[in-house]
């Protein structure tokens, strides 16, 4: 199992100790007493409330939308995201855009299950609109779904399913049991069908010239290029840039490129740019920094996106004889992908990609909405 990323300064060196307080305490160096009347404070009868669960995967959160959405209408999570956008996408851009949220938020909604075995459904948000599949998020949810009693918990692994757009997925959660009760360390997931789309294509992207790209599908979409092939470091410190030039490489592709999902047309479209080269630590074997929506830079290394690489290498003879691949964000947190097996998905040869990492819990939400509030849509500066 790879080792969690741990950005600096790690715990043992917070300036900011961590010790226990009793319940409802204001804490040190708070003002009690101010600190006391705040919590009394109480929210006005005319202002919505919306509740969250948030977490991370290798750093890019996940927003679990817990209480206060609307209720969504259709039988199937693709008409339910429908309607979401028809009807609701206001509450999408209140809880992804500033105030609450910020250009790299992504969340999802909770649905009733589609299929009779599945769990729940569920819709995925972001800076743009609705996402298609989202692998951090199903890594999430499977520690949350277990942690939570939301699914029965088998010991030592719990396994259940999903209904997301791009069809049933499979979690599993690596379980222990503690005298709180039951946590998940790592947990995985089964991806749908996943595969290369033709052969390698160029595109002309102004201030590059000619750019040469792959076509893949691991839930979504991407457009796979090597970063050195552009002269284009993966370094953290060029995020700027690494957003800049996947936004601009999108934006070609996606003009000059039509894209036809073999069984479902609400699943044609491109969703990001994903670059690769070499990893930069021991911990893995290659990069994947991917930039989605609208120019939203993953931390992660993209669930759905190393599902497509791992159907780009299969393709190519290049996966592993290990079956065995550990892939690392810009923030090197790392997933290790395996493929569980090999099949037909029209007329192309895709792969069922199994997926590993590891989430944490990083708050719990009330957000408001005062019927005065000058931006009841959020905005977002990019």
């Amino acid at each position: 199992m790879p080792e969690p990323f741990l950005p600096e300064p790690v715990l043992a060196t917070s300036p900011w100790p961590v010790t226990p307080q009793p319940e409802h305490s204001s804490g040190d160096g708070l003002g009690s007493l101010a600190a006391a009347a705040f919590r009394r404070w109480q929210a006005a009868a005319d202002l919505r409330m919306i509740e969250t669960l948030d977490c991370h995967t290798g750093g890019e959160p996940l927003r679990i939308i817990t209480g206060g959405f609307a209720a969504l209408e259709g039988s199937t999570v693709l008409a339910r995201r429908a309607d979401c956008a028809r009807r609701f996408d206001a509450l999408r851009q209140l809880l992804m855009f500033e105030p609450r949220g910020h250009a790299d938020m992504y969340g999802c909604v909770l649905t009733p299950a589609e299929r009779p075995d599945s769990a729940f459904g569920v819709i995925f948000l972001h800076n743009e609109g609705y996402s298609t599949m989202c692998g951090h998020a199903m890594i999430a949810l499977a520690k949350v779904a277990v942690e939570s009693g939301a699914v029965a918990v088998t010991l030592p692994v719990s396994q259940f399913q999903v209904d997301a757009p791009c069809g049933a997925v499979t979690l599993y959660a690596q379980v222990r049991q503690t005298e709180t009760g039951y946590r998940v360390d790592d947990s995985w997931f089964d991806n749908v069908p996943s595969f290369a789309d033709g052969t390698p294509r160029q595109v002309e992207v102004a201030g590059l010239g000619t750019v040469t790209y792959q076509l893949a599908y691991g839930g979504a979409y991407y457009a796979y290029v090597d970063a050195a092939s552009i002269g284009l470091s993966l370094r953290a410190d060029n995020h700027q840039a690494i957003i800049a030039l996947g936004r601009r490489i999108k934006q070609q592709v996606a003009a000059q490129h039509l894209i036809l999902h073999p069984t479902d047309a609400e699943l044609s479209f491109l969703y990001g740019v994903i670059f690769t080269g070499p990893a930069h630590s021991d911990n893995a074997d290659l990069r994947n920094v991917c930039v989605f929506a609208d120019g939203e830079l993953d931390r992660s290394p993209t669930g759905s996106g190393v599902s497509g690489l791992a159907a780009i290498l299969q393709r190519n003879g290049h996966w592993p004889d290990s079956n065995s691949l550990r892939v690392e964000s810009i923030t090197g947190a790392v997933f290790t992908i395996s493929i569980q097996r090999k099949l037909q998905l029209g007329t192309y040869d895709a792969v069922i990609p199994q997926v590993r990492g590891q989430a944490f819990v990083s708050g719990r939400h009330q957000f408001l909405l005062d019927p005065q509030d000058p931006f009841p849509q959020g905005f977002i500066f990019r």
